[in-house]
């Protein structure tokens, strides 16, 4: 899980050099590839939290009153 990170913040340092340089600006392919990075990061993490998530609301709930 820690390499997962590093490796997520080191496509993140050079996604921010990238878009820091004097160009004319990322194009339709570079805001597509964040993008689907964005979408893997957050299906994984659902992966590893969903059932933790799904837990916590489960033992939430009875305790919400009725309206």
């Amino acid at each position: 899980m820690v390499s997962l990170i590093a490796t997520l913040h080191v496509l993140g340092i050079k996604a921010t050099e990238r878009l820091r340089r004097e160009e004319t600006g990322a194009t339709a392919v570079e805001y597509g590839l964040l993008v689907g990075l964005l979408a893997v990061v957050i299906t994984g993490l659902m992966l590893v939290f969903g059932p933790q998530l799904q837990l916590a609301f489960t033992k939430i709930l009875p305790a919400v009153p009725a309206p």
